[in-house]
């Protein structure tokens, strides 16, 4: 039952933006009381809970401060348009935060766009979100059918230097060092062997630098990072 809920892509899709939680709310409503007797539509949001699980480690838990909510209380009794000029918007209303969601709006769609057409392997399959360090916006994505090649995948235009090259690279947790994994064109896809690296492993780092033409002449990174990114393991 499970390979059918996988080989139908309109559930499966249906079942993926369940789990991302990008439905409406009355999408979402009337999608819970299609599950109660559709077995394909429960196996497909079975299998999308199980693979998104392992992203949940990314997010260390952290205790609310005191203060939180009675600030959310306070924004939210400010409700009525804002009568003094100048004054500052609640935070609902203020751009940064509606750029942090975007952010991981955009994340969760690279996600979704790669997970939804990679075939069922018994091998466990890695992602990667690149995000610019600085924005935290996603740049690439890494995804790795195996562990012996990984797939680099542009999400958005990229500008780099006339005097300058992206460099590939990763490190496992107890490597030592930095390996490259060769020259990347902005906006273009790149596949990297690892054959001759230990297996791919979950949280392990991959980064994208700005290096001299040619790329580092050390074999170790120089340049400053453009965008990096750990592995999940899905």
């Amino acid at each position: 039952m499970r390979e059918k809920s996988r080989s139908d892509p309109a559930i499966y899709a249906l079942a993926g933006e369940y789990v991302l939680g990008t439905l409406s709310a009355a999408e979402r409503k009337q999608l819970e009381l299609r599950l109660r007797g559709d077995v394909a539509l429960q196996h497909a949001v079975a299998q999308w809970e199980e693979r998104l699980h392992p992203l949940t480690a990314l997010a260390e838990s952290r205790e609310p401060s005191a203060r939180l909510w009675p600030r959310v209380e306070r924004s939210l009794d400010a409700l009525e348009p804002l009568q003094l000029a100048g004054r500052r918007p609640p935070w609902w209303r203020r751009p940064l935060l509606w750029q942090g969601v975007s952010v991981a709006s955009l994340a969760a769609c690279a996600l979704l766009a790669v997970l939804l057409w990679l075939p069922p392997s018994a091998e466990p399959r890695y992602v990667v979100v690149l995000v610019a360090p600085e924005q935290q916006t996603p740049g690439w994505l890494v995804r790795a059918s195996d562990t012996s090649e990984v797939q680099l995948t542009p999400l958005a235009a990229v500008t780099v230097p006339a005097d300058r090259v992206l460099q590939f690279w990763t490190k496992g947790e107890d490597w030592p060092k930095p390996v490259s994994l060769g020259l990347v064109e902005p906006g273009q896809p790149l596949r990297a062997t690892l054959d001759k690296l230990p297996p791919l492993a979950p949280n392990q780092l991959f980064e994208l630098t700005l290096e001299q033409p040619g790329g580092s002449p050390t074999g170790l990174p120089t340049g400053p990072i453009q965008f990096i990114g750990r592995a999940v393991a899905l």
